[in-house]
């Protein structure tokens, strides 16, 4: 396991944004905070949720991409508002599944996230118990969820899903974010393939991504274009500010960006930017310690009614995290031995199968850790035995227990006549 979290590196970037985190999308380790644990509306991030709710839907096999659906009283009524900036759904028309994906993952479109969210749940309100169950399920630490867009339900007026507040409000914490964005690439790496889409046609017109970080065509984003971004989200209502998650891959290392609350569309990039960049080139990844390590002095154990009288015991797996360039002599392993599979005398009982796990190990930083985006508690690196040991014959055991009787008894003798002078 690794200790952590401990205290953030604020400090280490001047970033513009209420709340922030970087995060390693293969192993989950923080390599940035500020404020992570605040929780603040995510606006249209929310719909990373709904995303991936779409997309369970299709892989269990409950929908797939050429269903199709019509557009009720409800999400027309989003699309047909102004104030909404919809791309203009209509109704007595069916729509592909996939069209209505594209619109709510590219463009952002709150009506089609509603729409699909009735063709998965029913209603809306059914969709968003279903978000909050699998918020839970993927252990996000600080969250609510109120409705599948990311609007405010007072904006919403009657149609707020039924079961919430009329006033509620979306939360997600910076780690919040990060996690349901680790769980979205991870478990369905086709929301990246889309997320990655600049521009689409939909229903006879061109849809824009608002993800002004990916090639656009547009003279006006080419600024903010940055090297292996190909995700996630933006976000924007008035009460949350300019939002943005973000995920970008570089020689086989992806990170996973938050920025919460910054003053513009231009600011969530350019901040976003300065994260990627504090990432990219302050941290590389490395194999700390190889599969089958032993701890120099600590790399046997004994064992009781053996064959053997010691057994060698080393780590599982590789350790591989990403870490501060330079710091590899930072890290030391420190192992907690399962107190259960010892004798009183710290001895394993014979017999023994090679590969038992007989403890975990503790990845030690000299330094402040953020610890991993995965868990509020630590990682765990198994120890096990590296050899079997079979049990001792019942003759040899004898043996032993006769010679340890003598051996006593003689240390015995020895003390009681040393005590006589």
């Amino acid at each position: 396991m690794i200790a952590g979290p401990h205290t953030t590196e604020a400090k280490a970037i001047d970033l513009k944004a209420e709340s922030a985190i970087l995060v390693d999308a293969e192993t989950g380790k923080i390599l940035y905070s500020k404020n992570p644990d605040e929780a603040l509306p995510p606006a249209s991030m929310t719909k990373m949720m709904s995303e991936y709710l779409v997309l369970e839907a299709i892989d269990s096999g409950k929908i797939s991409w050429d269903t199709t659906t019509q557009i009720s009283d409800y999400p027309y009524s989003i699309s047909a508002d102004p104030s909404f900036s919809g791309i203009g759904l209509t109704q007595d028309k069916d729509y592909t599944v996939e069209d209505l994906y594209n619109a709510m993952a590219i463009n952002s479109d709150n009506a089609a996230t509603i729409a699909l969210a009735e063709l998965v749940a029913g209603t809306e309100g059914e969709f968003v118990k279903m978000m909050n169950e699998k918020g839970k399920e993927m252990d996000l630490p600080d969250f609510e969820f109120v409705n599948s867009s990311g609007l405010e339900n007072d904006s919403l007026k009657e149609n707020h899903p039924e079961g919430t507040d009329p006033k509620g409000v979306n939360l997600l914490s910076a780690r919040s974010a990060a996690l349901l964005a680790y769980h979205l690439i991870n478990d369905y790496p086709k929301a990246l393939e889309i997320s990655s889409i600049p521009e689409v046609e939909f229903d006879g017109k061109t849809i824009t991504n608002w993800n002004w970080m990916l090639p656009h065509n547009s003279v006006n984003f080419k600024q903010f274009h940055y090297e292996g971004i190909d995700g996630l989200k933006t976000g924007f209502t008035e009460i949350a500010g300019y939002c943005f998650t973000g995920t970008a891959e570089r020689n086989g290392n992806r990170l996973i960006s938050v920025v919460m609350k910054t003053k513009s569309e231009e600011q969530r990039f350019k901040e976003t930017i300065k994260l990627m960049d504090y990432g990219y080139n302050n941290f590389e990844k490395v194999e700390l310690f190889p599969a089958g390590y032993q701890i120099k002095g600590e790399s046997t154990l004994p064992v009781t009614k053996g064959k053997e009288k010691t057994v060698d015991i080393e780590i599982k797996d590789a350790i591989n995290i990403p870490i501060k360039k330079g710091e590899k002599d930072k890290y030391q392993i420190k192992y907690h031995l399962d107190k259960k599979r010892l004798t009183e005398s710290n001895e394993l009982v014979a017999p023994i199968k090679k590969g038992e796990k007989i403890g975990t190990a503790e990845l030690v930083y000299e330094g402040e850790d953020l610890g991993f985006i995965t868990s509020n508690e630590t990682k765990q690196i198994d120890i096990i035995t590296s050899d079997s040991v079979d049990k001792s014959n019942w003759f040899i055991l004898m043996l032993r227990a006769i010679g340890d009787f003598f051996s006593n008894l003689f240390s015995s003798v020895v003390d009681m006549v040393k005590g006589w002078f």
